[in-house]
């Protein structure tokens, strides 16, 4: 039996703790500072307040002060904040950490450390932890379709565990393994991460078609109904091409794209996640700030992603470290929230560089 430390109780990291405490491992859950009335709730009658129902009753609530306690002795610290959280958590967690603990991320999203290079969240955390204690922990991330809802619900869900330590993500599967939650592993840190991370961009990439079509429904209603589901598909294709493109540059590996970190993560995040959900706000002609006040409390890890990256992507294509013809979805994006303007894309840029030789397909002239 393991000792189980989850950091963030919002929904995911409350989520993952049914399969853990399901193949009988013991449970902490930490809230954050601003976790307290998450925390109150399942201390008072074993209720999470947004996943709607009672968490296993073996799992034990801790509050943001009390997280040394709640690290102590464990064997995994879980990390469950939200993107913006990384610094925080980072802090909370440095002066606790013990030799041989394993940090597992379930955070997604990407930074830039310098300017001119993208890094995925387990280095950025590994960066920020003093150098007395950096080396002395294992470092492992969860990547895949897994709506937190579904999975508190015990609903069949498939996922893959990363590590660069091949041995670190079979101890986890062993701990988290139920029979609906099945696991896969993989030592390909680079390729999951990036997968998960720029799922969420391209996920609210996909969500402006709907509020597209909606503002365009409100000035002329189309007498058949037809929808924008083909305008949705190329953007969700052209999201998967330029993942694959980053993951290849960076050295991953294709077979995570095509897989449950890439394909499968996007085409969940693009069913009403909250990312699709800012998309379609902003594809109703919203600006930034009138689109933030419909979503109250609610961190759209896609926006902070393409805002995070975007000026080391610019930087690294003069560079020449990417081809400038590369990114064209990703690059608008990034004018789209930080130029405010109209949405639309040139779709004749898109499929131009795919990570297949020869190309799939030939450059709109």
């Amino acid at each position: 039996m393991a000792i189980i430390t989850v950091v963030g109780a919002g929904v995911m990291g409350t989520a993952l703790t049914f399969p853990a405490t399901d193949n009988g491992q013991t449970v902490r859950l930490v809230g954050t500072h601003l976790d307290r009335h998450i925390i109150e709730s399942i201390r008072a009658d074993g209720t999470h307040p947004k996943l709607e129902r009672q968490i296993p009753d073996t799992v034990t609530a801790y509050f943001h002060d009390e997280v040394g306690k709640a690290i102590a002795g464990a064997d995994v610290i879980l990390i469950g904040v939200n993107s913006q959280g990384v610094g925080w958590v980072t802090e909370a967690i440095a002066p606790h950490l013990e030799p041989g603990q394993i940090i597992h991320m379930v955070t997604k999203g990407l930074e830039s450390l310098d300017g001119e290079s993208i890094s995925i969240l387990p280095d950025v955390l590994r960066a920020n932890l003093p150098e007395h204690v950096r080396d002395r922990v294992h470092y492992s991330a969860i990547g895949g379709p897994s709506i937190a809802g579904e999975l508190a619900a015990r609903r069949p869900t498939s996922v893959v565990f990363v590590s660069r330590e091949e041995e670190i993500v079979e101890r986890l599967r062993e701990m988290f393994l139920t029979d609906y939650y099945t696991i896969f592993t993989s030592t390909d840190m680079i390729g999951v991460e990036l997968c998960v991370a720029l799922k969420n961009p391209y996920a609210f990439a996909v969500g402006l078609a709907q509020g597209v079509l909606e503002a365009a429904e409100a000035h002329q209603p189309d007498e058949a109904g037809a929808g924008m589901y083909n305008y949705a598909a190329a953007i969700f294709a052209q999201g998967l091409a330029e993942t694959a493109y980053l993951v290849g540059m960076m050295g991953g590996g294709m077979e995570t794209v095509f897989s449950l970190p890439g394909a499968g993560d996007l085409y969940v995040t693009t069913q009403g996640g909250r990312n699709s959900r800012f998309g379609r706000l902003i594809g109703m002609g919203l600006s930034y700030s009138d689109a933030v006040e419909e979503m109250p409390g609610e961190t759209v890890e896609g926006v902070d992603a393409i805002i995070a990256i975007g000026p080391a992507i610019n930087t690294m294509i003069e560079q020449g470290k990417i081809d400038a013809n590369a990114l064209p979805l990703l690059r608008r994006l990034y004018t789209l929230l930080t130029k405010h303007e109209e949405v639309g894309f040139d779709f004749d840029r898109f499929f131009s560089q795919l990570p297949f030789n020869p190309p799939l397909y030939k450059q709109s002239e």
